[in-house]
């Protein structure tokens, strides 16, 4: 029995067209499952945001579908979309994107006046999030009072009013100390193990890995499944060390050729003279 919450098949997004294309995403398949926790990572401009935005119907795919819940998303009329989200999947952001002329519960509430029966029926399950994350103190006040923790512990609570299977985050930690981020990055996995949630997640955040079912790696517009596929190695040609091209997030093309650095020290010390390292 298939338990996807989410399928996406040849998922591709181009800007531009002929020699100036840019494919940001470029032809990926993915299935997120019940319950399931999946982390995608990758260097500053992957594609990242924009596999998600895709994924969430909040960016139109220029080729591929996406299945939410068995319905295809890629389909459907824009004045469908608003529904789909809302009713469907919950975002967090890193961000947070909370209203600030509401309340915190004003904010959690909002979403679900695209539920048919409206906010009124919704207010039973906005005290119970308000209590299972912690905001019962704050719930009367405006987001410019709250912390950054507070504030990201009200858009989760936001994400869930409606009720959705499947939860996205993009870089939900990024604002926060280490300390608060570990605590959201918790309520995420407990929402996944718990409560069945399905949740992907995009992040730079490295201790999120040992909490995650998959970890995806994205670069250059493609996915890779770092526990199906070995790790590539690359050595530093200035320094020598051994780079984890899954992990390395520093490049430059030099004569045809992509180089893989340890740290931009090396960088620059190579953009100096790069035929000196090049053997």
């Amino acid at each position: 029995m298939d338990n996807s919450i989410l399928k996406a098949s040849h998922l591709s997004k181009y800007y531009g067209s002929g020699h100036t294309e840019v494919r940001a995403v470029d032809d990926i398949s993915i299935n997120i499952k019940t319950g399931e926790l999946v982390l995608i990572m990758g260097p500053s401009g992957s594609g990242k945001t924009t596999l998600l935005s895709m994924l969430g119907a909040l960016l139109q795919p220029s080729k591929g579908t996406v299945y939410i819940n068995n319905v295809n998303i890629s389909e459907l009329k824009d004045t469908k979309l608003p529904e789909i989200r809302a009713l469907n999947i919950g975002f967090i952001f890193q961000s947070f994107n909370l209203l600030e002329a509401l309340t915190v519960e004003e904010n959690i509430l909002f979403p679900s006046q695209l539920r048919k029966e409206g906010i009124n029926k919704a207010k039973d399950r906005a005290d119970k999030l308000i209590t299972q994350l912690n905001l019962q103190h704050r719930r009367n006040v405006l987001p410019h009072t709250l912390s950054g923790g507070e504030k990201q512990r009200v858009a989760i609570a936001r994400a869930l009013i409606n009720e959705p299977k499947l939860i996205l985050a993009d870089e939900p930690t990024g604002n926060l100390d280490s300390e608060t981020g570990q605590e959201v990055m918790m309520i995420l996995h407990d929402l996944a193990r718990d409560h069945g949630y399905s949740v992907l997640l995009v992040t730079h955040d490295p201790r999120v890995e040992e909490i995650a079912d998959r970890i995806l790696w994205l670069e250059d517009g493609k996915l890779h499944d770092r526990k199906l596929e070995q790790h590539a190695w690359a050595i530093d040609p200035v320094c020598g060390m051994k780079v984890d091209q899954w992990k390395a997030t520093i490049f430059s093309n030099y004569a045809e050729k992509r180089y893989t650095f340890c740290s931009s020290r090396c960088q620059e010390r190579f953009h100096e003279n790069p035929d000196a390292y090049i053997k």
